[in-house]
């Protein structure tokens, strides 16, 4: 007697806990049983095709775990503004996978139908305000979705910037009711690279609207003789952005937390133990509610 197929979990939010970014290497552990991960995220422009064996699997692998994607070639910060087309690939994509959540990042990668190779930077003024409204209302709208907004790992601060960072996330959500991804190891970076104070950002920023947390992994560079972080995803997360953590869980009360690891994939077993780590601060939280609960209050 066969037993039923299985059916994909029921669209929903994600479950408060950890999860891991589902990589290409990783597949065959997945399709081969069912790794203990809360929940999975994949990016979405790896899944923008029309069918074949990439959707067959995370059919497959959907059907045990509930999923997030996050993209990253929206270009929310496009003056020109988005890809029409783009955007009806994405929303074919979530529409069939029915994902607790969504998200792409503050910044820019397109530029007259020409698209760069990373998440570029904007600068943090009312015009570049106007523009990221503009496109989440459009994106929000074509993709059926609420959108999480998650914050940049910035470098160099732009002269013209007149609006700080935290109150900019701020104002999105206002005008136009997203939700926020919270990067922690991003936060961390530019704390290091730009004197960006965290407490004070956490402090700024709307906390019911983060929907989802990060971690992931830095580097460290020489530049010029002087230390620079670079976000890059291909180690195991650093002791002080687990502090971080602490601080934004003790202000936020548990969230979503993926283990974000891109470059240099380690086993998949290293993943679920970072995760495992994350699962225990998100206990540890929940454990003292009260305390979380006057932090993000204070």
């Amino acid at each position: 007697m066969h037993s039923a197929p299985p059916t994909k979990p029921r669209a929903g939010p994600l479950p408060a806990r950890a999860g891991i970014g589902l990589r290409h290497r990783h597949l065959p552990d997945f399709l081969r049983g069912q790794p203990a991960a809360a929940w999975l995220e994949v990016h979405s422009e790896n899944y923008l095709v029309e069918g074949g064996p990439r959707l067959a699997q995370l059919e497959r692998i959907r059907a045990d775990y509930p999923l997030s994607c996050h993209g990253v070639g929206l270009s929310l910060g496009s003056a020109e503004g988005l890809d029409p087309a783009h955007l009806a690939s994405l929303r074919q994509l979530y529409d069939r996978f029915e994902p607790g959540l969504v998200s792409d990042h503050l910044s820019w990668s397109v530029a007259g139908g020409v698209y760069a190779s990373d998440l570029l930077p904007l600068p943090m003024t009312e015009a570049a305000l106007e523009v990221v409204v503009d496109n989440l209302d459009r994106a929000q709208e074509a993709l059926g979705r609420r959108l999480a907004v998650e914050n940049p790992s910035n470098y160099v601060a732009f002269a013209a910037s007149t609006i700080p960072e935290a109150e900019f996330l701020a104002e999105l959500v206002r005008r136009t009711g997203c939700a926020l991804l919270l990067d922690v190891n991003n936060l961390y970076v530019c704390r290091h690279n730009l004197g960006l104070d965290p407490a004070a950002w956490l402090a700024r920023i709307p906390g019911e609207a983060v929907a989802e947390i990060h971690l992931a992994g830095h580097a460290r560079l020489e530049v010029e003789g002087r230390p620079l972080l670079v976000d890059d995803h291909g180690s195991r997360v650093a002791e002080p952005v687990w502090r971080l953590y602490g601080e934004a869980l003790r202000r936020l009360g548990p969230r979503p937390t993926l283990i974000e690891w891109d470059t240099a994939l380690p086993p998949l077993e290293v993943l679920l133990a970072e995760a495992e780590h994350a699962q225990g601060c998100l206990d540890a939280c929940a454990a003292r509610p009260a305390a979380c609960e006057a932090a993000h209050a204070g």
